[in-house]
């Protein structure tokens, strides 16, 4: 008896251990303008652990993406019903900015780093090509509550510091940064533009994890920018097409009357979102992605400037 119970502790264990998420909670940062004398925005980033894999996000983007993945999950689940009520899915959702649009997924043993990114609703990634090769110094101190030692790194045409502990045996860290004897509790370049400081560890089961699409395109780190930059042209061009089309085709009905389709005020149900009409084909969120969101909102869920790059990118070079 005693050891079979035992066998059942040993499995009950272990599917907890892979069903869980060990989260390391970052305060972080961020300088936005390298150039005009602005105020530091923070935020908090997070390196999500499970098995051998890890996922930097920032908690802006991983809110949005989740509430993304939930308003799919309902727009499917109300395509089933023979009476599709969308009025229930015009509740608009509001989406904090962050710098960070992309994110991160590290083979923790393998030491493979993927980045991914969105453009017009597509997923694109790359591996990383380039190692990070740490000068480890023998200074220790305290930070952040841990007994840390002193690391530096140049990297992404900035010098970085970082503050790594044994005391959790995670070769791990924020943004594309890993390889180091234990996880790293304190992260800054030289520049004072970035920083990061181990804020908070969380246990959590049945974390949301970032979903990795069959059709995502695959890039290098030299070719990335411009694929994007393929890709978007691609997009207006479809678009373009598209109008061409409408435009000699049969004149489209008029659903401002209400209706299933129609919601009164300007066009509201599936088409409008009730006043002004910004429902599900108008509420596209940041990087073309369809979850309702007001308008005010749509063009700040990051912190760019005119010409959507970051005037402070994380990497210089």
């Amino acid at each position: 008896m005693k050891q079979k119970l035992l066998v059942f502790c040993v499995l009950f264990s272990a599917i907890m251990s892979n069903g869980q998420t060990i989260r390391y909670v970052y305060a972080t940062l961020v300088n936005p303008d390298s150039i005009n004398l602005v105020s530091m925005k923070s935020e908090r980033t997070f390196l999500d652990i499970k098995n051998n894999r890890s996922l930097f996000i920032s908690e802006n983007k991983l809110i949005r993406d989740s509430l993304l993945a939930s308003f799919k999950s309902q727009v499917k689940e109300t395509h089933k019903k023979e009476e599709k009520d969308f009025s229930k899915l015009e509740g608009r959702r509001s989406a904090e900015p962050t710098f960070f649009e992309y994110f991160i997924i590290k083979n923790v043993p393998e030491q493979k780093v993927y980045y991914y990114d969105k453009v017009v609703g597509k997923q694109i990634y790359y591996q990383e090509d380039r190692p990070v090769k740490w000068t480890v110094s023998n200074i220790v101190e305290k930070q952040n509550g841990y007994t840390v030692q002193k690391a530096e790194v140049n990297f992404g045409g900035r010098i970085w510091t970082a503050w790594f502990t044994k005391d959790i045996p995670v070769s791990d860290g924020p943004y594309k940064f890993s390889g180091l004897p234990g996880l790293i509790v304190k992260l800054e370049d030289d520049k004072g533009d970035y920083k990061f400081d181990l804020v908070q560890k969380v246990t959590i089961n049945n974390a949301f994890e970032e979903s990795i699409s069959t059709e995502a395109k695959q890039s290098t780190r030299v070719n990335f920018h411009g694929d994007k930059a393929a890709l978007e042209l691609e997009f207006g061009k479809n678009r373009k097409i598209m109008a061409g089309n409408m435009n000699t085709g049969e004149k489209p009905a008029d659903f401002n009357g209400g209706g299933r389709h129609g919601g009164g005020m300007n066009g509201g149900g599936m088409r409008g979102g009730g006043h002004s009409g910004g429902g599900m084909h108008r509420g596209m969120g940041n990087n073309g992605q369809d979850f309702p969101m007001s308008t005010a909102n749509m063009s700040d869920l990051s912190f760019k400037n005119g010409i959507g790059q970051n005037q402070n990118p994380i990497e210089l070079n």
